[in-house]
């Protein structure tokens, strides 16, 4: 089901798909899993803050505090037995209590930290001492080494400074309930990450191996693994390539037999053409010549060059190779490459039959020709240029037919069967690259190859 959202929508979702979210299944499916787990967290989280962290210090702190209190009124009404008071602090409370007279309030600041409070730690005591003792000033300073709170509260009588455990105001729970969350979350997106990494191999193999079979690399290593979907197409994907390989097979064998048997009587005719005299004989020559060139462009063809087994091919050798061929004295041919040239996986012979077709075109059409091999971190690319006639724009598709002749710009009397381009786009296409026609700077055609590295 497809929902039409409004034009600017449509826009900003497209951009997030291009620009933002991975193009790679495994990065894709990581966010499905990743997104939700950090929301749940994040919920979570916030949801034990506002709710029980927030209960549970708030109700530690006003106990705190009334204690705090509780001992204050009880020195104010007994300051005789003070010391008594302290003992019970100490004892009953965990609270060491010292109080002293205005004028000897300077002492109690004596080797206390300087503040350096946590709002996480200490806020709900210092809110609530606020608001118990409203018109006294209060400070309070956490030791985080030694764990301790250290209370000052000035009243006008006496300065009171208390000394506790903080503790008594901050329970460590938090700690142990998010270290226990990110702890599963970690260990849930690791077991995810192993189990993606298996299924998303599964299904990159299974690409790589019909990606070589296009390119005519027969991988028989690859097994089946994964999950039982991904089983499945890998399975239906080798029973389509015997289907394959044993339909190439069968009509290279047909295609073998049918030149045998056409050659037979040719060869005959040709016997038979030597007895003649006159433009008899010469006109069964040629017509015999014609239909062997016919005949070898069909099977060339049809056949494909399909029995080659794929190599490493140095391109840079091979056109050189194809160029030397061609260098002559009505011809000139300029060429440029670079050192990063790479070599590809290729079926030698099929990539320099292709080439030669090319070349060949070029300077049968041209005087001047400027081939140039250059690469990129993912393609070759193969530019020839020559200044012939060119071929129209609306036709540039339907060169590369079977069989396809241009009788307006193309001279009958030396063109082929009109399988030249129509082999060569054969043989580009299996290597999993493309081959376009185009405008050149030399005024004439530019056949520009590109092939996978």
């Amino acid at each position: 089901m497809h929902i039409k959202l409004p034009k600017r929508a449509d826009n900003a979702v497209r951009y997030l798909k291009l620009k933002i979210l991975p193009k790679r299944l495994f990065f894709r499916t990581m966010l499905l899993i990743f997104i939700p787990l950090i929301v749940v967290q994040v919920v979570s989280i916030v949801a034990f803050w506002d709710g029980t962290w927030g209960r549970v210090g708030s109700k530690l702190a006003d106990n705190l505090t009334s204690d705090m209190a509780m001992i204050m009124d009880m020195i104010n009404h007994s300051p005789d037995h003070l010391q008594d008071i302290k003992k019970i602090a100490k004892t009953n409370l965990d609270m060491e209590v010292t109080a002293y007279l205005s004028q000897d309030k300077h002492k109690a600041v004596n080797n206390v930290l300087k503040k350096n409070n946590n709002e996480l730690v200490t806020g709900f005591l210092e809110r609530n001492l606020k608001k118990k003792f409203p018109a006294d000033l209060t400070n309070v300073y956490w030791n985080r080494k030694e764990s301790l709170l250290t209370v000052f509260i000035d009243t006008p009588d006496r300065f009171f400074k208390f000394v506790t455990s903080s503790k008594n105001i901050f329970s460590t729970s938090i700690f142990g309930f998010v270290a226990w969350m990110v702890g599963t979350s970690i260990l849930l997106f690791l077991v995810a990450v192993a189990f993606l990494r298996i299924q998303v191999r599964s299904i990159a193999d299974l690409a790589k191996a019909a990606e070589d079979f296009g390119k005519g690399i027969d991988d028989s290593k690859f097994k089946p693994y994964g999950s039982s979907e991904v089983r499945a197409a890998a399975f239906a994907f080798i029973k389509m390539k015997e289907r394959i390989q044993r339909q190439i097979s069968e009509r290279t064998q047909m295609l073998a037999g049918v030149s045998h048997d056409l050659r037979t009587p040719l060869t005959r005719m040709k016997l038979q053409a030597t007895m003649l005299k006159g433009q008899d004989k010469e006109d069964m020559l040629q017509d015999i010549a014609e239909m062997e060139k016919m005949l070898e462009g069909y099977l060339s063809f049809v056949s494909g060059e399909g029995g080659e087994r794929s190599t490493f091919v140095d391109m840079n050798e091979l056109v050189l190779s194809v160029l030397n061929k061609y260098r002559t004295k009505d011809s000139f041919i300029r060429y440029k490459t670079n050192d990063q040239v790479s070599a590809i996986q290729g079926r030698e012979q099929a990539l320099k039959r292709a080439v030669t077709n090319v070349v060949s075109n070029a300077l049968k059409y041209g005087k001047t020709v400027a081939v140039a091999l250059e690469s990129t971190d993912r393609h070759l690319e193969l530019i020839i240029d020559d200044d012939g006639p060119g071929i129209p724009e609306d036709k540039r598709e339907d060169v590369f037919k079977a069989f396809y002749r241009l009788e307006e710009s193309r001279n009958k009397e030396t063109g082929g069967v009109g399988l030249g381009l129509a082999i060569t786009k054969d043989v580009i296409v299996s290597h999993g690259g493309k081959i376009e026609l185009l405008d050149s700077p030399l005024g004439g055609l530019r056949v520009l190859i590109s092939i996978p590295l």
